[in-house]
């Protein structure tokens, strides 16, 4: 049985322990749903898309609880949980554009901060790792769920919630800056990092002689 830590690839899952198979499994729904939510969206059956999105969320919030009740954290998981929160994340920004239209462009440049952000981050881990960054920072946490509670109610109601929009885009904007910042701090690749304050806390002195931590 192979160690979970090391657990990097989808066929590794067949050598792995059930606890492991699972709740990856449950992780990687996001990324499998995704290209069924952009079919729903542009065939306009938002009403399958809506329950759909939830469930994306859902996932999110308990596949995290999951791994660490079961001690089934992997390197693996940790990607597939970043590439799914990315994909339920713009299967939310496209349906709104779709289904809210109005609202996306009285409201665009909420919007457009935090994407332009996160494309300067992909843009940043990849020159830095030469791979998307996987740090699920506290920040990261607090920002994904306030988007899931704000989207999903978008296309349950007809009014939105906009203290909770405000919020959220203000909160995911000071997190998507901190992750661009831990990528110019923290040399090498990691997951598991709780935010930028941690990082220096680590081990500030390595990090500014060049030294990897």
């Amino acid at each position: 049985m192979q160690d979970d830590k090391k657990i990097e690839k989808l066929s590794d899952l067949l050598s792995a322990r059930c606890p492991v198979k699972w709740v990856n499994l449950i992780t990687l729904y996001r990324t499998v749903a995704f290209p069924v939510l952009m079919i729903l969206v542009f065939t306009n059956r938002f009403d399958i898309f809506k329950w759909m999105l939830i469930i994306s969320f859902f996932t999110d919030a308990v596949d995290g609880i999951l791994a660490r009740k079961f001690k089934a954290n992997s390197v693996l998981g940790a990607k597939l949980d970043s590439i799914g929160d990315d994909l339920t994340i713009l299967a939310g920004v496209i349906g709104l554009a779709v289904a809210k239209t109005e609202f996306l462009k009285e409201h665009w440049v909420i919007f457009a901060i935090p994407l332009g952000l996160f494309f300067i981050q992909i843009i940043a881990a990849f020159i830095r790792y030469g791979k998307m960054s996987s740090y699920h920072t506290y920040l990261g946490k607090i920002a994904a769920i306030l988007q899931g509670f704000f989207m999903c109610p978008m296309f349950l109601f007809e009014q939105p919630v906009y203290w909770l929009f405000y919020t959220t885009g203000f909160i995911t904007t000071i997190e998507l800056i901190e992750e661009i910042i831990i990528v110019f701090v923290l040399l090498e690749w990691k997951t598991n990092v709780h935010g930028l304050y941690w990082v220096m806390k680590k081990n500030p002195a390595m990090m500014l002689s060049g030294k990897h931590i």
